[in-house]
């Protein structure tokens, strides 16, 4: 037994890089091995208890603005038939495309003192500054509208399959015991599809957690920007990846404790298949109503800004696109497709190798690996910094003392690190996609392939890979594109004078140049449009029935 996982290779190729995946979350985690008493004790008198306060409001704040868009919106498109429904029941989804920090941007841009709305009440009314009250969009409350209206698409999605899988005998029941439409929604209704609800919450509250470009514009104190401050300004790695230890065991205190809020949830349906209930149909001014009820939040979340990003990028194009705007496409773009290529190849690896050696061995590995899409960007750039960091001081030091020269950064500070980052980041995009259509490929064809001769990475190769293409594709386009939006691991990890539109937009945006920071934004949101619409086929294929 000892022998056989001594010189497996199979093992051996998951391991040693799904180690190398999980090595950041551990260091991070290890930080806490040497306290920075002194620096903790000045976090603690000043600043520390905002990090935490905000924190919590921002993923608190987002999750209850997610869960109320997200799951009023499934209810309406699941039960009511109303104008305009079958296609708004996909126009929901665009807010995906929508950077947080882009849309904090435009909103920013419209609703600030200079901006467009202010400035007409000011001309309609004959206001001036101090004679009206407006809201303050650069602040906490502003941030948790910001990132609710991006992120109530997940439990949107979610919500909206569990409750269109609910079947019409329910509601006939509920009839008969003389529930009307609202009981049978917060008695039945609800608690079926809570648990897909609250996984859609936990992942908005999770990427909340993680944003960095729109607490750090709206200058909103999170932990996000106190790794930033504390690294950067107080000149500490080791302080920074504690307070990213602290943010970490947050994310997987979230994750632990969605998993225990339906410990004890089962519901089950009788039968292999049941009938969908029927659409309700309602009055033309109902009709009207819904329409505008569900065209809100796609009219917030995309349109309205989508529209002045344009607006801006057309006004001033002929300054800004420009053999600079180019580069930064071709950086953004060559970038995240070797990310993207390089984290589909690791899940195809760490995926067949599960299917190949069902054991601890192996899969513990993989799943440990996969945690780092629950982490956030800041917290997994300095996990990776720390160790290619140590392994350059080490190299340069051992050179300058045997051969007498300097080797410099050989690691960190180079595309190489960004690269490690983005595939710890979002590997399990890839990785759950892959697996997904693993499981559909049955084990005969295996046995198969391996009766002809084939070893099993021919296998995988003539076979599997073949019959995975549609699942490839469609890894490799979702880590494309959540490589373009990511900025906070990028502005930490990104080569000197290496910048990406993320990284550009988040720049000119500090500026306060707003119209200039337009078209890299909108370059942004129009690629992270290709997934979206996948995913809104795919949602339509499987309500359909036809997948």
């Amino acid at each position: 037994m000892l022998k056989s996982l001594l010189f497996d290779r199979w093992r051996w190729a998951v391991l040693l890089p799904a180690l190398l995946l999980a090595l950041p979350v551990i260091i991070i985690l290890a930080s806490w091995l040497e306290p920075q008493t002194e620096i903790w004790r000045h976090l603690r008198q000043t600043v520390l208890a905002d990090y935490v306060l905000n924190s919590l409001l921002l993923a608190g704040g987002t999750g209850l603005g997610a869960l109320f868009i997200g799951t009023g919106s499934a209810w309406l498109i699941s039960q009511y038939q109303f104008i305009g429904r079958r296609y708004l029941q996909w126009l929901l989804l665009l807010p995906l495309a929508m950077p947080a920090y882009i849309i904090a941007y435009t909103y920013t841009g419209m609703l600030d003192f200079a901006g467009p709305v202010q400035s007409q009440l000011r001309s309609w009314f004959g206001w001036s500054y101090g004679d009206y009250w407006f809201p303050e969009i650069r602040s906490l409350g502003g941030a948790i509208l910001m990132l609710a209206l991006v992120l109530y698409p997940y439990v949107y999605m979610l919500a909206r399959n569990a409750f269109a899988e609910q079947s019409a005998s329910l509601l006939e029941a509920s009839r008969t015991l003389g529930m009307t439409p609202r009981q049978h929604f917060w008695r039945v209704a609800l608690p079926l599809a809570r648990p897909a609800i609250l996984t859609g919450m936990a992942l908005a509250m999770m990427e909340a957690f993680a944003d960095y470009g729109t607490v750090q514009y709206f200058g909103v104190p999170t932990f996000t920007t106190g790794i930033f401050r504390t690294w950067f300004g107080m000149g500490s790695a080791q302080a920074a990846a504690q307070l990213a230890a602290l943010l970490t065991s947050f994310v997987l205190f979230l994750l632990l404790l969605e998993k225990w809020s339906r410990r004890k949830v089962r519901y089950y349906y009788q039968g292999q298949k049941h009938s969908a209930a029927a659409l309700r149909t309602v009055g033309p001014l109902r009709q009207l109503g819904l329409l505008l009820l569900c065209l809100l939040p796609v009219l917030l979340g995309f349109i309205l800004p989508a529209w002045r990003l344009l607006s801006w990028a057309l006004a001033n194009w002929q300054r800004t696109l420009n053999d600079s705007f180019w580069q930064l496409v071709w950086n953004s773009f060559s970038l995240a497709a070797l990310a993207a290529v390089l984290s589909v190849v690791l899940a195809l690896l760490f995926a067949y190798a599960k299917r190949l050696r069902r054991d601890p061995v192996v899969r513990l590995p993989v799943q440990l690996a996969a945690l780092g899409y629950a982490v956030p960007g800041t917290v997994i750039a300095i996990g990776v910094m720390i160790p290619l960091a140590w392994f350059d001081r080490n190299v340069d030091l051992l050179a300058e003392q045997w051969f007498g020269v300097r080797t410099g950064l050989l690691l960190s500070g180079t595309l190489l690190a960004l690269l490690l980052a983005y595939s710890v980041r979002f590997l399990a995009v890839s990785l759950h996609g892959i697996e997904a259509g693993l499981e559909r490929i049955k084990p005969n064809m295996d046995n198969a392939a391996r009766s002809m001769g084939l070893s099993p990475l021919q296998v995988l190769r003539r076979v599997h890979v073949p019959l995975l293409s549609g699942s490839v594709l469609t890894a490799l386009l979702l880590v494309f594109v959540d490589v373009l939006k990511e900025l906070p691991a990028t502005l930490i990890l990104r080569p000197f004078n290496f910048n990406t539109l993320a990284v550009r937009a988040h720049e000119l945006a500090s500026d306060e140049r707003l119209a200039d920071a337009a078209l890299p934004a909108l370059a942004i949101v129009l690629v992270g449009l290709l997934p979206v619409i996948l995913l809104a086929r795919s949602t339509e294929r499987r309500m359909r029935g036809t997948d």
